[in-house]
């Protein structure tokens, strides 16, 4: 046996990379995590992955939370599937168990029963139409990953909408500002201590026991003589 190593991989600032690794190691309690945060569209650019293909060894193991975890794209996913197969690198998809190398591999064991003049090459279209078989479930499972995220997205506007219809309130009101906790408190030293509002702390003062910058400071005094206006 080889090592394990489980990649996680997230594409937007929305998605979760614990719950990967939570699934990789529930199953794989030994695996060394590789996480990669990655927004663009070319397997160059995914520095964590590039450095794990260059030190997987024969009888390794990598895992993936799923198919759509190890590419972008189902034909560059299989592109990888079939380079790593060929290395005897072992793959393992939790999501999509039967597009695990191993399931095409015990595949291949079954017919190394065969004799004759013929067996090499019979086991090469064997293999060829294993390889075959591969990409497209690799293609069915991008195709099923795209649709739940479609579906997503089409709950969330619809959920939207059913809120709207009903009356409420969907993001901020328009006008309507937010404050920041941080912004909360340095009001209230600068209504409490600041001399323009019967304190004792003049303004270079204020600032410093608010922390914050000049900027900021004029801005939330003005605010603060227009909510006492």
């Amino acid at each position: 046996m080889g090592r394990q190593y489980g990649y996680c991989r997230i594409s937007t600032g929305r998605q979760n990379i614990m719950r990967q690794e939570r699934n990789i190691k529930a199953a794989f309690p030994d695996a060394v995590i590789v996480r990669e945060v990655y927004t663009g569209t070319k397997f160059q650019g995914r520095k964590e992955l590039e450095r794990l293909l260059g030190k997987v060894q024969p009888k390794d193991t990598i895992i993936f939370d799923s198919v759509s975890r190890m590419s972008r794209d189902a034909e560059e996913g299989f592109r990888l599937y079939e380079e790593l197969y060929y290395r005897n690198v072992s793959l393992v998809f939790l999501k999509e168990p039967h597009i695990n190398t191993e399931t095409y591999k015990r595949a291949m064991m079954n017919q190394v029963a065969l004799t004759g003049d013929k067996v090499d090459l019979i086991l090469k279209g064997v293999n060829r139409y294993l390889m075959e078989l591969a990409r497209e479930q690799i293609r069915l499972a991008f195709e099923q990953a795209e649709k739940e995220v479609a579906d997503l997205h089409q709950r969330t506007r619809e959920g939207i909408e059913t809120a709207r219809l009903n009356g409420k309130q969907i993001g901020q009101p328009k006008g309507a500002s937010y404050e920041t906790r941080k912004a909360r408190t340095a009001k209230e030293i600068i209504r409490k201590h600041n001399k323009s509002f019967g304190g004792s702390l003049t303004d270079a003062e204020t600032m410093r026991q608010a922390g914050i910058s000049r900027k900021s400071f004029y801005k939330y005094k003005r605010e603060l003589r227009e909510e006492m206006a």
